[in-house]
């Protein structure tokens, strides 16, 4: 769960400068002492730093060096307060964002071929080149992918949208792999899919993660699903499965939107720090808010964070039923702050509560019915015979009473 609070380039240097002239301004002695002990380990630092770049037995990168420091200084605070890379930074805002400079493809990776195209979004670079699912990408720019790992061959395929790739392409029938230029484009990708499930109008939602247009896209698929129900004897979507598994999370208001969505009143969820400009209380609105179809929400050990924020309410607040198996336990908030060479702090500012006063962190959510399966499953037509979870949270939706 991030709030995603985007700190200005510089704000770390001049909260630091500006702690300095208070101190000579009048804090007290004691926070002095303390400004001043800080400052005396700094200096320790820098002799470390200097002995090490002037006598280690091997050649070092000073940036490297800083980072790794940064990163050891943060390691035994808790697992999601990290240090990003300028690199890790950047791809980690394209991923909240939805958005890239990209070829409009999907690829995994495959022990036995390699890098795999899954899909190729239509009327993208990559369609309009003549790129299909099931190719093989061998090299980028030239560069043999043997031995790659899948985030390396992506992180090559994306930059800046109108900038040109060459990508060497493999299909079974050619006798040899064939170099495809390509020029990327501004690509977003969807967190939100869903489909009509049965002609009682049941409809299915899967959200993958909470990006900035989440609830937007969101309020998009239930508004196909009640024009899909139109045509089903009740002229309305009577329930709703709401599939929450394998979500890591992502950004916070954007979890607290979507839930507030099926809640007309009460506590959405409670966040508690040691900043008290970290304590907040956010709450449901009757305005806008869907009507009152039953609703099941499908959890698994991969649904957590800010999607556990939408389950704990709706569970708390006797919204929907929750289906599946325990959720993985994130109860915290995170805040971003962007650094002055483009590398990024992610630091835990709070935790958060449930409606009921729950804290999850480390324990996950419960859920009312327990059914054990795979992984989450894309909305596909097979769904209703291949997904028992989605077979009993469908029962749930039919016959809320009984459970």
């Amino acid at each position: 769960m991030r709030r995603w609070t985007r700190v200005p380039r510089g704000t770390v240097l001049v909260t630091v400068f500006v702690t300095g002239v208070l101190c000579g301004a009048g804090l007290s002695e004691a926070r002095a002492g303390m400004v001043d002990a800080t400052y005396k380990k700094l200096r320790v630092f820098g002799q470390v730093l200097a002995y090490v770049q002037s006598n280690y037995v091997d050649g070092i990168q000073e940036d490297e060096l800083v980072y790794d420091a940064i990163s050891g200084m943060l390691s035994d605070l808790d697992p999601h307060t990290t240090f990003m890379r300028p690199e890790q930074y950047q791809k980690l805002k394209e991923d909240t964002a939805g958005e890239f400079g990209g070829l409009g493809i999907e690829v995994t990776e495959d022990d036995q071929v390699g890098i795999r195209i899954d899909n190729a979004t239509p009327d993208g670079p990559a369609d309009r080149a003549g790129i299909k699912a099931g190719d093989r990408i061998v090299s980028v720019d030239g560069e043999d992918t043997t031995g790659f790992h899948l985030q390396e061959v992506v992180k090559r395929m994306r930059g800046v949208p109108g900038t040109k790739v060459v990508l060497g392409i493999r299909r079974p029938g050619w006798k040899r792999a064939r170099d495809i230029p390509l020029i990327r484009r501004h690509v977003r990708v969807g967190s939100v899919a869903h489909r009509l499930l049965d002609k009682e109008g049941v409809g299915y939602v899967h959200i993958r993660a909470f990006q900035e247009r989440t609830d937007h896209e969101l309020g998009e698929a239930l508004r196909d699903l009640r024009r899909a129900g139109k045509q089903t004897p009740h002229r309305k979507l009577k329930g709703l499965i709401l599939d929450l598994r394998d979500n890591p999370g992502g950004l916070f208001d954007e979890g607290i939107k979507v839930a507030d969505r099926f809640l007309k009143e009460g506590v959405i969820v409670t966040t508690k720090g040691r900043n008290p400009d970290n304590n907040e209380v956010d709450r449901a609105h009757p305005r806008g808010t869907e009507g009152d179809y039953p609703i099941a929400v499908l959890v698994n050990e991969g649904t957590a964070s800010a999607s556990e924020i939408v389950a704990g309410a709706l569970q708390d607040q006797k919204r929907a039923k929750l289906v599946g198996t325990k959720t993985y336990g994130k109860g915290s908030v995170q805040t971003l702050f962007g650094l002055d060479d483009g590398s990024g702090l992610k630091l835990t500012v709070a935790r958060y509560f449930t409606p009921s006063g729950r804290s999850i962190n480390d324990t996950g959510i419960d859920p009312d019915v327990l059914v054990r399966a795979g992984p989450a499953l894309e909305p596909g037509p097979d769904i209703l015979r291949t997904d028992v979870q989605v077979i009993r949270a469908l029962q749930v939706v039919q016959n809320p009473d009984k459970f």
